[in-house]
């Protein structure tokens, strides 16, 4: 599996931005010519004996922006940053704890575009086992792992919807065991789904 991925990953000949927009054609135009701010995640494949694994964590309740919802590690692009996947490695090691040397980084994904003004460039990394995470108690509650075979699977790719600024808006969410994993975190791994099954 590592191997498709990466060739996946490697073979894209182009870029075609992504996000809540795709489900949403009020948001298209509500987004369109906004400036969108860049960030970047890291979508952490552990690659555990028995089978892989996704890392994500649940942020703290009490944070201004996407309190108490489940993401990967990540955030946005400072001006010290050589490029997202320096972003992405730099914000997961200050979030969880994850030593980039326990980080084998395979590629990007195309970017992801969401309702609250983020450009967000999904970088995908295989996980060697045998690290220590350490989440930073102001922005983690938990960190947890997810089956990758389950995240993946497009039979668990539900698409959902709720009232947002006084209107419906539609977006996928993938629950598991009581985690509802939702929004862009849930449209990245539909996308890296996607690409997988191409």
């Amino acid at each position: 599996m590592r191997e498709l991925i990466a060739e996946r990953i490697s073979s894209r000949t182009t870029a075609r931005p992504s996000g809540d927009f795709l489900l949403d054609p009020n948001l298209r135009r509500e987004i369109a010519g906004k400036p969108m701010r860049p960030a970047a995640v890291l979508m952490p494949i552990v690659e555990r004996p028995s089978a892989m694994t996704v890392l994500l964590t649940k942020r703290t309740d009490h944070l201004n922006a996407h309190a108490g919802q489940i993401s990967f590690p990540g955030g946005c692009i400072e001006d010290h940053d050589e490029d997202a996947i320096a972003t992405a490695l730099r914000e997961t090691e200050e979030e969880v704890g994850l030593d980039p040397s326990h980080v084998e980084v395979v590629g990007t994904l195309d970017e992801y575009h969401t309702g609250t003004g983020f450009a967000i460039t999904p970088v995908v990394g295989f996980v060697r086992p045998g690290f220590t995470v350490r989440p930073d108690p102001f922005e983690v509650a938990e960190v947890f792992e997810v089956p990758f075979d389950f995240l993946m699977d497009p039979a668990n790719h539900k698409r959902h919807r709720l009232t947002w600024k006084g209107r419906e808006r539609e977006y996928y969410a993938v629950p598991w065991e009581g985690y509802y994993i939702w929004g862009a975190t849930a449209g990245m791994l539909v996308n890296l789904s996607k690409l997988i099954r191409e």
